[in-house]
């Protein structure tokens, strides 16, 4: 069975995808993060807005988006843990309050920044935990990108204990798994692998 030119015309046109990194394993930024590179060197306009890293981060791909001229935004504070102890080494945020509304201002940043249609590919980096913590509704996440999302925009959300409802509405779903980390032995985050 051979295809139509109307077939053919339709697989070639850019059907924006909603994208799923999740899992306990390390490589959801990292994999994200291929993409964006990739993506960019497609002459796409691409945008990333990172919901916990800190602002105060100077990590290897915030350097290399600044010497490419990637749009970047970083508005988190580090993980949230409830005890206020230190997050394996990343900011960690003493204030709960305080990081719920920083998610809830992120995702009103990217949910201007979606229905631009400025941007080919956007990423929203660790946007699960948010979700998982309530600080943003997942019924309305998923609903909003469903009226709001172009058509064309390839939509990259990362973090563990993503929600059965944003799996449902994504188009690509992977799932990190870890089988050893570097952690478990003791040995501290690598520069250039981490970070």
């Amino acid at each position: 069975m051979s295809m139509t030119e109307q077939d053919q015309r339709e697989t070639r046109e850019r059907k924006g995808l909603i994208i799923v990194h999740t899992g306990n394993g390390k490589g959801k930024t990292t994999a994200a993060l291929g993409m964006l590179l990739r993506a960019w060197g497609h002459g796409m306009r691409p945008c990333v807005i990172q919901f916990i890293k800190s602002r105060k981060g100077r990590w290897g791909e915030i350097k290399a988006a600044e010497r490419l001229g990637i749009e970047w935004h970083r508005l988190g504070d580090g993980f949230v843990r409830r005890d206020g102890m230190a997050c394996h080494g990343m900011a960690c945020s003493a204030d709960p309050e305080e990081a719920m509304d920083k998610a809830r201002q992120t995702w009103e940043l990217a949910q201007a920044k979606i229905a631009s249609g400025e941007y080919d590919l956007i990423i929203l980096d660790e946007f699960t935990y948010p979700l998982k913590e309530g600080w943003v509704d997942t019924e309305r996440v998923v609903a909003w990108l469903g009226e709001h999302k172009p058509s064309g925009l390839h939509l990259v959300i990362t973090g563990r204990h993503a929600p059965a409802e944003l799996l449902a509405l994504a188009d690509l779903v992977t799932e990190m798994g870890k089988l050893k980390h570097p952690y478990d032995r003791g040995i501290r985050a690598q520069a250039g692998i981490e970070f």
